[in-house]
């Protein structure tokens, strides 16, 4: 007999080492299927349903496009059937479970689709909850662009406010909770970073929004204590808002590392200290002891996947529902920042500007330019009488500290800039000089002679008699206001 061959013996080998490790793999369940989570165990041949099962049995096993194709023939074939829903989610289910961005914004189209053909039945809620988790799934940290956040915000609102009975709300609200501590994150970063670099009126805008918008997160506590150091820091005109920030504290963060100091505080200020809430103590304790944080393996593979940790978000405590619109800063008046040309008498903040079509053009004909605004009143409104001296009609305003702002002058700014004013005013006064001694020797000199120009009706001048010649003021040749400065 012939020796067998060595390259024979050693792929025989191969193979069999092959096929212990698929026998092993499959032991320990790496290749077994996963359930589909509605199935129907009804026994029975009608090919409506052999069609379905069929098409589940893909779905388990991975093939999601013949699964889809064998849906798709079943809606066509037998648009009677009792399984024409149990299909349309299944193609839903199926987009869904391939899981990259193809597949889930078609998973949203059908479940959008799902709930719009039946929505009264127990799998729309369902629908409605795992779109909500698509855009989850999709979502960025808190540094990185929010829009998903924002849509998975609003997504799941919906399965509260359309489902209210469902058994989804539950989780639902807690969805909500985290993608809110995430857009909270977001923003705080951003008010404690203006913060730290003496942007006081932008990090009060951000800091501001944080504790009305968010009042579950997290760090809402620590956004209102900086948010009362930003208007301690701007000026006492400001004390009022400080010491509502404080109160808040107090009030309903008494398990805040900064109650003590914001109750001191209080107290230097001679504010009322107010009592803190019992049901927010328990509140805030119960969601500071069920914080969950990412372990060293998980962080690490973060840094790769860009998934936000949401393990801080807040437990207990009814989600926002309602969003705000953000207030402008402190910084911008509010006659510029309201709506003054509407009536009122002052701004309220709030910038929003609305579109719609006008009735009648005739005011744009009729009507003053709302730019040429008369004086308001309060104004101080200046004439003058025949004698020359300056009246007025009411008494002028008392002035007001400048408002803060995100860039101010130090000292050494500020002297400098009076410098070059002053520098400035003496170079345009040696010029006017230079001018009036060079009129005086040569009176009919072309820059010396003033055009001859009528004076208003009623208009009188008691700067020079009648008939003199007042040279005009003209700066040195060569020579302008910004190249002085």
């Amino acid at each position: 007999m012939r020796p067998r061959n060595p390259l024979f013996r050693s792929r025989l080998m191969v193979v069999a080492a092959s096929l212990l490790s698929v026998n092993l793999l499959c032991g320990f369940g790496l290749f077994h299927k996963k359930k589909y989570e509605k199935p129907i165990t009804k026994d029975t041949i009608q090919p409506d349903k052999v069609l379905f099962d069929k098409a589940i049995s893909n779905i388990e096993h991975g093939n999601y496009l013949t699964a889809r194709l064998t849906l798709n023939t079943l809606i066509n074939t037998y648009d009677t059937s009792e399984y024409l829903a149990k299909a349309k989610l299944a193609i839903a289910d199926s987009w869904f479970r391939e899981g990259d961005a193809h597949g889930l914004a078609q998973a949203e189209i059908e479940y959008k689709d799902f709930i719009l053909f039946y929505p009264n039945m127990e799998e729309a809620a369902e629908s409605q909850s795992k779109i909500c988790d698509i855009h989850i799934k999709q979502m960025s940290k808190p540094d990185r662009d929010n829009a998903e956040a924002q849509r998975a915000e609003d997504e799941c609102r919906e399965v509260i406010n359309k489902f209210p009975n469902s058994q989804f709300r539950k989780d639902a609200e807690q969805k909500v909770r985290n993608v809110q501590e995430i857009l909270a994150e977001k923003e705080f970063e951003t008010g404690d970073y203006y913060f730290r670099r003496g942007s006081l009126p932008a990090a009060q805008g951000r800091l501001s929004y944080v504790s009305q918008q968010y009042p579950n997160y997290s760090a809402t506590d620590q956004a209102l204590w900086e948010l009362a150091d930003a208007y301690r820091k701007m000026g006492d005109r400001f004390e009022n808002q400080e010491a509502d920030s404080l109160t808040k504290i107090v009030r309903d963060y008494p398990a805040s590392l900064h109650l003590n100091e914001a109750k001191a505080r209080l107290t230097e200020m001679k504010r009322p200290v107010p009592d803190s809430d019992p049901a927010a103590y328990e509140r805030m304790k119960y969601n500071i002891q069920h914080q969950t944080h990412e372990g060293a393996i998980a962080r690490a593979m973060s840094l790769v996947t860009g998934r936000p940790d949401m393990g801080t978000a807040a437990k207990q405590g009814a989600p926002v529902m309602a969003a705000i619109a953000p207030t402008a800063p402190v910084s911008v008046p509010l006659e510029a920042a309201g709506s003054v040309a509407a009536g009122a008498p002052g701004g309220t903040g709030v910038s929003d500007v609305g579109i719609g079509v006008a009735s009648s053009s005739s005011g744009l004909d009729q009507k003053n330019d709302a730019r040429l605004s008369s004086q308001t009143e309060g104004e101080h409104k200046a004439s003058v009488d025949s004698n020359g001296i300056s009246t007025s009609s009411s008494a002028a305003p008392a002035p007001q500290a400048p408002l803060p702002t995100n860039h101010p002058y130090t000292k050494k700014q500020l002297d400098e800039l009076k410098r070059r004013q002053d520098a400035a005013a003496r170079a345009v006064k040696k010029a006017t000089d230079a001018q009036a001694r060079k009129c005086a020797k040569t009176p009919t000199a072309p820059d010396c002679i003033a055009p001859q120009v009528a004076p208003p009706q009623g208009a009188t001048s008691n700067s020079a008699p009648l008939g003199a010649t007042v040279p005009p003021v003209t700066s040195m040749p060569g020579t302008t206001l910004n190249s002085i400065h």
